[in-house]
């Protein structure tokens, strides 16, 4: 038992009523007192809050988590650090992690989309990678919700904002508009840097005696509770209220911060590091000395403020942005003083790393918080939570649901998708990000893939976020397993052999048994995709109580992969290029109506999915990269949303000069599914003619299809249904965002 630190004047009671107000249980109020041996103080409830909180503790998916595939030949740091790393050649390290900023998003657009952004390169520079790119996954209410045009603009503007002023590109994303968010958007960012191996950092304290350096900005009262009462909540009528929990960043000052811990780790003289995230100062000092087996004591008298009065409690709470604890190597700490001094910020040694395995904070001189590191940064509650699929699904007899159901003509179904928010091109959002700035980008937002180069080397990275949540709500296990496909095929399409993932998995209340047997079904997903790919789950994050009143999201795992390429000039266009190549169609399995965006548009039975082969999925990857690497393909184009028939319009919109396709009669099924089904994994090849026997031999025994040939002409010709001007097709495909937006700049 350790000595009761001082209660501050003026503080609240604490009791189970101030635990509750906090988001603990009684059962884990009451364990915090088994903990302690006594009650806690008020700062003391407040690190108990924040640390037990769902967002930091993951409390309801650590045991299922633990489940996943963690290792490969090429990882060299995985989950436990600030973001996974893999070996890509030549000594370098791609070190990436996508995590989500839904809450912060939704009550303060575009701060919490900004601050999304910056935390989450934070995470990347602080293991020593400078960002090179990064990503964003973003899930909207219907588009003609009351709200929507206000979330879009706030969202897009704070992801620009920040990326831009900062100078990381944004390279690749994907937007979606459905009813089910529109009380709870979903933003998730995801970054990628580069280091040397050598250079790699860990947030793993060492040294009995080190001390800690508290460097960047100030301390302000901005995030108080953004991870325990923001992030690990469900929103509710006075959610509007939460605003003040909302993050507030500085693009410019975390520029410089970049700069001046890539030149701190360059002096040797750092033992660990950490970003400030969610939690603040508080998950920083008790996550690393928890990783190191040792104690922290921190003098908060020393931590630099931007507001006068800060009570300890707000302090140690505090999730102000742009700031990062070091522990220094003992006695450079004015090595790096001096380092983080020449540009511009504070670098301030606020406390030291003990042996006594206690975290302790001091303040005017008394102790005001003493705790077992162990408490806060292990032993959180971990909970095997009820799961069970709703009542429909456990009720076999229950009658299938049907919607409306509409069959135009497919010319004009064809326009009507290209025109759909859901399927338009996404060219108004990314215009406002700079997706060139650091010149490694080779391919960027608008294609299947984004491809990076790695300067001084022939290697190359390709990256793509996806996500699936109609497939998800029909079947989470299968919806997974399908995201997974989808990711790694837009990858492979680009000609890069999928390496490694990163998921952020967006679920609703996990205390509800159907969510969390929604969740537990989408892990066991995502557990079977990585393996049968050998691409290993390096980094990630959970988000739960993404609902309104009750009202869930779909579950919606985001799914980010990295591929790797020996030769980055092999990467391959999404776009026909060449009039006389052959167009081929190569597909693990017929494709269906099920959670298509057809199906969204003109309604069809609510079918199940389709069962997924990961063994075909596997070859068809395998197939890909083998065409790229000996130079078979022009093109490679992934059947995504609105199935077969969009995916050869987008293959004609040649950013350079329209290209025309004709595919001859009969050679897709004269069907609604086979025209604009999705579902099971197929591609779109273009190839010269010579190549047809080359291509059967590498994907066999998968189904692969001579379907028609590009032609100069730009028109679209597919059997005797469609023929359509490509140019009309993509000034439909081009103006339907910004159009519905009301947004015409």
């Amino acid at each position: 038992m350790s000595q009761a630190p001082a209660a501050l004047p003026g503080e609240p009671r604490v009791d189970l009523a101030a635990a509750r107000s906090h988001g603990l249980t009684a059962a884990e109020f009451a364990a915090i007192e088994r903990l302690m041996g006594r009650t806690p103080t008020f700062t003391e409830l407040g690190v108990f809050s924040v640390m037990w909180s769902e967002h930091c503790s993951y409390k309801s998916s650590r045991k299922h988590l633990q489940t996943l595939p963690r290792e490969g030949p090429n990882v060299i740091g995985g989950p436990g650090e600030n973001a996974g790393a893999i070996d890509v050649g030549d000594g370098w390290v791609a070190v990436f992690k996508i995590e989500s900023h839904n809450h912060p998003s939704y009550v303060e657009p575009y701060q919490g989309a900004a601050t999304g952004v910056g935390g989450i390169l934070r995470d990347i520079f602080t293991m020593g990678a400078r960002p090179i790119a990064s990503m964003d996954s973003l899930k909207f209410g219907a588009i003609d919700h009351p709200r929507t045009r206000y979330l879009v603009n706030g969202v897009v503007g704070g992801i620009g904002g920040y990326g831009n002023c900062v100078g990381v590109p944004t390279v690749a994303g994907e937007l979606m508009f459905d009813p089910g968010y529109n009380g709870n958007i979903l933003v998730n960012a995801f970054a990628l840097g580069l280091a040397r191996r050598e250079d790699l950092q860990s947030a793993r304290a060492r040294g009995v005696g080190n001390p800690v350096l508290y460097v960047g900005s100030a301390t302000g009262r901005d995030g108080i509770h953004g991870a325990s009462l923001l992030a690990s909540a469900e929103f509710d009528a006075g959610s509007e209220a939460k605003r003040p929990t909302v993050q507030v960043g500085d693009p410019f000052t975390e520029k410089l911060l970049i700069e001046a811990c890539l030149e701190a780790i360059k002096t040797g003289a750092i033992a660990a590091i950490q970003d400030m995230g969610a939690a603040g100062l508080t998950s920083s000092s008790s996550e690393m000395a928890g990783r190191g087996g040792l104690g922290v004591e921190l003098d908060l008298d020393r931590v630099p403020l931007r507001e006068a009065n800060l009570s300890p409690y707000e302090i140690l709470l505090s999730e102000s942005q742009e700031r990062m604890l070091i522990v220094a190597e003992h006695g450079r700490e004015a090595e790096l003083a001096a380092v983080f001094e020449r540009w511009d910020l504070h670098a301030v040694v606020i406390g030291r790393i003990t042996g006594d395995g206690r975290w302790r904070a001091r303040f005017k001189g008394q102790v005001v918080a003493d705790i077992p590191v162990a408490a806060i940064s292990d032993d959180a509650p971990l909970y095997d939570r009820p799961a069970a699929p709703p009542a429909p699904l456990r009720d076999s007899s229950s009658p299938r649901l049907t919607t409306a159901i509409s069959r135009p003509d497919p010319a004009a179904a064809l326009r009507a998708l290209l025109a759909s928010p859901n399927v338009a091109s996404r060219r108004w959002v990314f215009r406002q990000y700079d997706s060139l700035v650091l010149s490694n980008t080779v391919a960027g937002p608008g294609g299947d893939a984004a491809v990076l180069r790695i300067k001084g080397s022939r290697r190359g990275l390709a990256l793509k976020v996806d996500s699936n949540p109609r497939a998800c709500a029909i079947d989470p296990y299968l919806g997974a397993v399908a995201t997974v496909c989808e990711a790694a095929r837009n990858v492979a399409c680009a000609g890069a052999r999928p390496a490694a993932i990163t998921n952020c998995l967006n679920y609703g209340n996990p205390e509800r048994p159907e969510i969390m047997w929604q969740f537990v079904r989408g892990v066991a997903g995502l557990r079977a995709a990585a393996r049968a790919f050998a691409t290993p789950v390096i980094s990630g994050n959970v988000s739960f109580y993404n609902e309104t009143e009750g009202r869930a999201i779909p579950p919606t795992p985001t799914i980010a992969i990295v591929g790797t390429f020996a030769d980055v000039s092999l990467n391959v266009k999404h776009y026909f290029s060449f009039p006389g190549d052959a167009i081929v169609l190569v597909r693990t399995a017929a494709p269906s109506l099920a959670a298509s965006e057809y199906a969204d548009l003109f309604g069809a039975a609510d079918d199940a999915l389709t069962p997924i082969d990961l063994g075909r999925e596997r070859r068809l990857l395998d197939g890909l990269v083998e065409c790229a690497q000996r130079r078979l393909i022009r093109s490679a184009h992934d059947v995504s949303e609105g199935g077969i028939a969009v995916a050869l319009a987008e293959a004609c919109f040649n950013p350079a000069a329209p290209a025309g396709a004709e595919i001859v009669p009969d050679a897709i099924d004269a069907s609604v599914a086979a025209w604009f089904g999705e579902g099971a994994s197929s591609v779109i090849l273009s190839l010269p003619a010579e190549n047809l026997k080359a291509i059967h031999e590498i994907f066999a025994p998968l189904e692969v299809r001579s379907i028609g040939r590009v032609t100069a002409a730009p028109r679209l010709k597919i059997g005797r249904q469609i023929d359509e001007e490509v140019a009309a097709l993509m000034r439909l495909y081009e103006d339907a965002l910004p159009g519905r937006l009301g947004r015409h700049d």
